[in-house]
Order: C-alpha cells, then sequence, then structure tokens
C-alpha cells in the first residue's frame, strides 16, 4: 500500500493528510518534532491572555487520528535520502516513504544581534515559545519591562499579550510608523496611534543593536539610538523565515524556501513542499513566492491532496486576503494595495477615516482606468465574496462605491459610514456619487450562490 509521509503537523500538513484520506485508502504518517497533535497557532496568544487553555486549541479529539487512519509520530527529521526514498531520524530508525510532503512551516528571524542568545530572548510561534514566555513572563513583578523588537502582526500579538498581564511594553519599530512598510502611510500612522492608546510605548524609528545580560538572563537592550531599555523579556518578532535548514545538505532546489512549481512539485520526484516553506517559481500576479499565512497552508493542503490522489491540480489561491487584529482593531485586506515605500503612479488611492474613532477604510486603483484593485478595511468588516467577485470582474472605483453597502459584513444595527464615505470622495475628487441602499435580494442570492 502506497505510504504517504508528511514532515510538519501544521495547517498545510494536517489539511493535506484530511484530504488524502477522504479520496484514498493510501497509509499516512505525520512527523512532528514539536508537538504530539496539531493545535491552532494562532491560538497561543489567546491562553497566554487566560481566553482559553492550551487543550482548547485542538480542533481534533486525540482519537480522532487513530480512527481516521493518520498515524503520527512525534521525532525530528535530520535528513532526507531521496535515492532510497527514507528519511533519517533522530530518536527512530530509518524509514521509507512513497509520497513525501515537506510541511515544516517557518522559524523566527533572527539577525545575528549581540546577546540573542540569552535566556529571555525569544520568538512567537511554537508551543515551547508559549512555555518560554511563562516562564520569564508570567506576571508584571517578574517580569518588570519587556522589550518587542520588530513591527509586524505577531509583534503587535505579543505586545497584547504581555498588556493584558500589566507588563509594561516598549516596542521597538524602525519604520517611521508601525507596519508601513505593508500599509500605505495613512493606515501606518492610525495602526500606530492605536498602539499607543492602549499604553505601549511605541518607539518607531528606532532599531535594536544590542542585548544586554547578565549570568545569562537577559537585563537590558541598547538601541540604535544610544538608548539603554532595563528589561526582563525580548520578543524577536522581526519576520520569520521557512524551516528548512535540515534540508540544506540535500539534493533538494532551495532558495530562501523549497522551491516549488505551480503543482507544488519540487525538484525531487514524488516529494511536495506546502505552506510557509514552499517558495513558488512562478507566483501568480499579485501574489508572494512564500506566503506565511493560515488559509495559504490550508488551500496548499487541499491542492496537493488531489494530486497525490492522481487528479492533478495545480495551485491557484487568486486574490490575496488577510485579516489581523490590532488589539482591538479588526483589519482586512483584499487584492492588492501599495504601501508606504511603494511609489507607483498607475495606482492611486482613497482613503477615508472616522475623525474621532479608530475606523478607516483605503481603496486602490488604477490611475487611468479607475479600475478597483484593493481595500484595507479597519473597524468595518467586509463581506469576502463581494469584494472577490469585484476584483475578480475589473470593477470600477465608482460601481464599488454605488454598491458598497453590498460589501458591508457588520451586524445589522451597527452604525453605518457610507453617506460619510461617498461625501469625502465627492469632495475629494468631485465626482457625484449616488449611494445605493443595501440590496438584501443581491446579498441573498450571493449567499444561495455559496451554499
Amino acid at each position: 500500500m502506497k505510504q504517504i509521509v508528511i514532515i510538519g503537523n501544521g495547517i498545510a500538513g494536517i489539511t493535506a493528510a484530511r484530504h488524502i484520506r477522504k479520496q484514498s485508502d493510501f497509509k499516512i504518517l505525520v512527523i512532528s518534532s514539536e508537538s504530539a497533535h496539531f493545535y491552532s497557532r494562532t491560538a497561543l496568544m489567546y491562553v497566554y491572555m487566560g481566553h482559553m487553555k492550551l487543550e482548547h486549541t485542538k480542533p481534533y479529539e486525540d482519537w480522532f487520528w487513530k480512527k481516521n487512519r493518520i498515524d503520527l509520530l512525534q521525532d525530528r527529521v535530520l535528513a532526507i535520502d531521496p535515492d532510497h526514498k527514507s528519511l533519517t531520524l533522530e530518536n527512530h530508525p530509518p524509514l521509507s516513504y512513497d509520497s513525501l510532503i515537506i510541511a515544516t512551516g517557518s522559524t523566527p528571524q533572527f539577525y545575528g544581534w549581540p546577546g540573542q542568545e540569552l535566556r529571555g530572548v525569544q520568538g512567537l510561534y511554537s508551543q515551547q515559545d508559549l512555555a518560554s514566555l511563562e516562564q520569564y513572563a508570567p506576571h508584571a513583578k517578574q517580569c518588570k519591562r519587556a522589550v518587542v523588537v520588530g513591527g509586524g502582526l505577531i509583534g503587535v500579538e505579543l505586545a497584547e499579550m504581555l498588556h493584558s498581564r500589566h507588563i509594561p511594553v516598549t516596542f521597538l519599530v524602525r519604520e517611521t510608523h508601525f507596519w508601513n512598510g505593508v500599509l500605505p502611510q495613512e493606515n501606518a500612522q492610525l495602526i500606530s496611534k492605536h498602539i499607543l492608546s492602549k499604553g505601549i510605548d511605541l518607539r518607531t524609528e528606532t532599531s535594536l543593536q544590542e542585548i544586554i545580560g547578565k549570568d545569562g538572563k537577559v537585563t537590558a537592550v541598547l538601541t540604535d539610538q544610544g538608548e539603554t531599555i532595563p528589561c526582563n523579556l525580548v520578543g524577536v518578532t522581526t519576520g520569520v523565515r521557512p524551516n528548512i535548514d535540515f534540508l540544506k545538505n540535500s539534493p533538494l532546489a532551495l532558495d530562501k524556501g523549497v522551491l516549488v512549481n505551480a503543482y507544488l512539485e519540487t525538484n525531487l520526484p514524488d516529494v511536495y513542499a506546502i505552506g510557509d516553506c514552499a517558495q513558488q517559481q512562478e507566483p501568480m500576479p499579485g501574489r508572494r513566492a512564500i506566503e506565511a499565512v493560515w488559509y495559504t497552508g490550508r488551500m496548499m493542503g487541499e491542492t496537493l491532496a488531489q494530486t497525490i490522489c492522481g487528479q492533478r491540480r495545480p495551485y491557484r489561491p487568486g486574490h490575496w486576503f488577510n485579516s489581523a487584529k490590532f488589539f482591538d482593531m479588526e483589519y482586512q485586506t483584499y487584492g492588492a494595495v501599495p504601501s508606504a515605500r511603494e511609489n507607483t503612479k498607475e495606482v492611486s488611492l482613497f482613503h477615508w477615516e472616522h475623525p474621532d474613532k479608530a475606523l478607516a477604510l483605503s481603496l486602490a486603483y488604477h490611475s487611468q482606468s479607475e479600475q478597483f484593485l484593493g481595500v484595507n478595511s479597519f473597524g468595518m468588516r467586509l463581506r469576502h465574496e463581494m469584494v472577490d467577485r469585484w476584483l475578480s470582474e475589473k470593477k470600477s472605483l465608482s460601481y464599488v462605491l454605488v454598491h458598497w453597502a453590498d460589501a458591508n459584513f457588520d451586524p445589522e444595527f451597527y452604525r453605518s459610514y457610507h453617506h460619510e464615505i461617498i461625501k469625502a470622495y465627492t469632495h475629494k475628487t468631485g465626482q457625484q456619487i449616488q449611494l445605493q441602499k443595501k440590496s438584501w435580494k443581491r446579498i441573498f442570492n450571493l449567499q444561495s450562490e455559496k451554499t
């Protein structure tokens, strides 16, 4: 019987295992060195914040795997021998495979700072990182101050986690505003202001230079501004990189990640890569070669399962989308919205921001054709199906604004700001837009199509 071996039990690997099982009777083995069972990595912050327990992060009961004939092995893969189709393990004898799926995810990116090996210096990615956080920052009495380095989503999550336990946080961001390498300037300014309003000591245009310690444990950081900041924990959230170090002496084609084609195939026969560790050789327009996002891992797992089970299918993720929270501010993005670093004359931006509340909207469109290209939404929920349809049908910005009510996904009695958005657009461009009343019939039909 065909043996499928999956290295990594994150969302990509487990989705592949589940969908292979639905379509075949193959033997399936999942190997992980991190945890015995699959868990929701994005829920780790809520465990630390006291909203749930670690066992609550497991979407499936422990009996699920045996019942569905998915074998689990907790061990570390040291090497791949593609000539003999075998794996060398740290604590078990070598084992063979017929098809191998590499789904090893990411690992926190450190940049060789002096002192980064000290106790109390860590990333936030794994269950082991959560345990380390509990050890070095259990409460404000033991952790007098924490320093978070790096202005990404993991950084703001860690700041919120520590803040929930009343631990003072200094947040070092090298850009002029938080996340302006991803967001337009107006959005980055909004988020920076929101983070500051939560009591976080946000230091922009400030980088880490050295981590200082005593007796093997962190005691302070030195910034490039010459300031020494005493602290008991340093959270390094300067991004992640594909977890592929164990593959560097193998014949696999590697770059930043494991190189794959549109079918998620590597240069080796019967060896595939999915999730954060996979790097597309020819990414689709508007998509990056490596996308360390939960939903892309899930989509890759579903796609590859089709190929493994005899229905060869390319990975086609469609339009980019993502969502996150900055403390209590919800963020959604669809399509392509240029960041503050990008300077293109072909793309224009329309911004609307509430004068008093943490609510904002940024719409990107082609400067000449007015084709709608993407949207960033803050504090307002959008309907994925509708925005995705507008992008696919290449609707104009005027059309999007006229039909904006159809994209609103806020609860029925939430305050609507459609009139204010249209008024701001009219004031900026001089174009008169007739605001359309919400068409429940169209939304009902849209939902009917989905089901």
